[in-house]
C-alpha cells in the first residue's frame, strides 16, 4: 500500500516548514534510517529520516518550498509493484477524500489544491496547442512577479517548469531602464529593491518577539560593573592552561565568566529563574542558561544547562560547541529549547549599552555591553577602570524592582569579586 509522506512537526513550536532540501529524488529507494529531506523549521534546519522501505513515486512540494503546514503531504512512497493508480489515490485522500486518512486539518486549501494540481503536472495549454508543465510553487512565484511563463522553457523532466527557472528568469531579466542623465552621477541603482526571502527562523523571531513586547510588562534596571579584577583573573587562568601541539587547551572570555556569575546570582535569587502562567508562577529548580548566538537566519539560543554546578573551564568549551553548532544549524532540540534565564552580549560588538527583549516565557533578560575605559572614584580619588554597563529586562508581572536590584548587585559581587565565583 502506498506510503504518505506528511511535513513533520520537528520543534513543539512548530506549525509549517520550508522544505530545504530533497535528498532523494523520485525513483530512488529508501529504507528506514535514511535521510530524505531537509528541513527548517522554525528554530533551525534538520534533517527528515525514511520510517519505510519504498521507492518514492511522486515528491508534491518541490525543495525549496516555504510556508509548508505540518501534517501536508509532501511526497509518496510506493511499495513494489504499485504505480499511479496508487499515487493518485493517497493524493485523493488528502485533498478531501471521504474516507478515513482525510486531509489534515492543518493543511490550507491552497496546499491542498497545489498537491492535486501537482498530481496532474499543472499543464496549461498554448495558442499552438503545446502543453506548459509547470510545478505549484514556480506558477505561484510567476504570478506574484507578473511573469509570462509561457516563454520559459523548464528543466525539469518533461520540460517541467520548476522554481529555479522562474528566479534565473527574473533575475536576467531585471528592469535595466536607462534613468534620467541627471540622476546616474550619482550612481543610483536602476533596481529600486529586492524582496529577500525569510527564513521560518526569522519568522518565530518576529512573531515571539512580537508577542513578548505586547504581552509581557517590561521594566530595565541598569547598572555599572569594574572589570579590571575579572580581566586579571581571566589572564591568570588562561596563561595556566598547558599548551598541546602548540595551542592552549582551552582560552576563556569575558562572556563565559558572565554565564558563570549570572549562574550564581540566579542560586542567590531565585524568582529571577522564573516565567509567568497566568494563576502561577513557575520558578524552576535548574539554572539553565540560555545564551543569544547570532547566524546568518537570526538569532538563536543554545541553552548552558546547570550552569551554576559547572566550572569556567567547563562552561567555555560547552559555549564554543553550541555556538559552532547554532552557525552550522546543527543544534539538536534539547540544546535550544527551555531555559530559565537569557544573556545577549553585544559587547563583543563594540555596543556600550541597550535593552534587550525578554525571550517568552522566561521573566528576565540581561544586556551586556562593552568594557569601557572609564573614570572613576575610589576612596576620593580619580582613577581609570574598565567599565561595563549591564541591563536587567524584567516582566514586572514577576520582577519587582527591589528583585531586580538584587539580582543585579549579586551579579555585580561575583564580577568585581571573581574569586567569588570558586566558593
Amino acid at each position: 500500500m502506498a506510503i504518505p509522506i506528511l511535513m513533520p512537526a520537528l520543534s513543539p513550536t512548530m506549525t509549517e516548514g520550508n522544505l530545504a532540501k530533497w535528498s532523494k529524488k523520485e525513483g530512488d529507494k529508501v529504507a528506514p534510517g535514511q535521510i530524505m529531506a531537509e528541513i527548517e523549521t522554525d528554530k533551525a534546519i534538520m534533517e527528515m529520516e525514511s520510517i519505510d522501505f519504498g521507492t518514492i513515486g511522486k515528491i508534491l512540494v518541490q525543495e525549496g518550498a516555504n510556508g509548508v503546514k505540518i501534517n501536508t503531504l509532501i511526497a509518496v512512497i510506493l511499495e513494489e509493484g504499485e504505480g499511479n493508480e496508487a499515487i493518485q489515490a493517497v493524493i485523493e485522500k488528502y485533498s478531501g477524500g471521504s474516507n478515513s486518512l482525510n486531509t489534515a486539518p492543518s493543511a490550507s486549501n491552497e496546499l491542498i489544491n497545489n498537491i492535486s494540481n501537482t498530481a496532474k503536472e499543472l499543464e496549461k495549454p498554448t495558442n499552438t496547442g503545446q502543453r506548459i508543465i509547470i510545478s505549484p510553487l514556480a506558477k505561484k512565484i510567476a504570478e506574484q512577479n507578473n511573469v509570462d511563463f509561457l516563454q520559459i522553457k523548464g528543466s525539469g523532466p518533461h520540460g517541467r517548469i520548476v522554481k529555479n527557472d522562474i528566479t534565473e528568469f527574473l533575475e536576467k531579466n531585471t528592469n535595466n531602464t536607462t534613468i534620467a542623465a541627471g540622476a546616474a552621477c550619482y550612481g543610483r541603482n536602476t533596481k529600486e529593491f529586492e524582496k529577500l526571502a525569510v527564513s521560518g527562523v526569522r519568522k518565530i523571531i518576529a512573531k515571539r518577539l512580537l508577542e513578548s513586547k505586547q504581552s509581557i510588562p517590561h521594566f530595565y534596571v541598569t547598572l555599572s560593573c569594574q572589570l579590571d579584577s575579572l580581566l586579571e583573573f581571566r589572564k591568570q587562568i588562561n596563561d595556566a592552561a598547558e599548551a598541546k601541539e602548540g595551542k592552549p587547551l582551552y582560552k576563556i572570555s569575558v562572556n563565559d565568566l558572565i554565564i558563570k556569575a549570572s549562574a550564581k546570582a540566579l542560586v542567590l535569587v531565585p524568582i529571577v529563574n522564573s516565567s509567568w502562567d497566568n494563576d502561577n508562577i513557575i520558578q524552576y529548580n535548574n539554572v539553565d542558561i540560555s545564551i543569544a548566538v547570532s547566524t546568518d537566519g537570526g538569532l538563536i539560543t543554545p541553552i548552558i544547562r546547570n550552569a551554576d554546578q559547572k566550572g569556567v573551564i567547563a562552561i567555555s568549551q560547552e559555549m564554543k560547541s553550541l555556538a559552532s553548532k547554532a552557525r552550522a544549524n546543527k543544534l539538536k532540540p534539547e540544546e535550544f529549547q527551555g531555559g530559565g534565564f537569557s544573556i545577549s552580549n553585544l559587547g563583543m560588538y563594540g555596543i556600550d549599552k541597550f535593552d534587550a527583549i525578554i525571550n517568552p516565557p522566561q521573566s528576565c533578560i540581561m544586556a551586556v555591553g562593552a568594557g569601557i575605559e572609564k573614570p572613576v572614584v575610589k576612596d576620593g580619588n580619580i582613577e581609570i577602570a574598565t567599565v561595563m554597563e549591564i541591563t536587567l529586562s524584567c516582566d514586572h508581572r514577576i520582577v519587582d524592582g527591589a528583585v531586580a536590584a538584587e539580582f543585579g548587585n549579586a551579579f555585580k559581587k561575583f564580577i568585581e569579586n571573581p574569586l567569588l565565583m570558586l566558593i
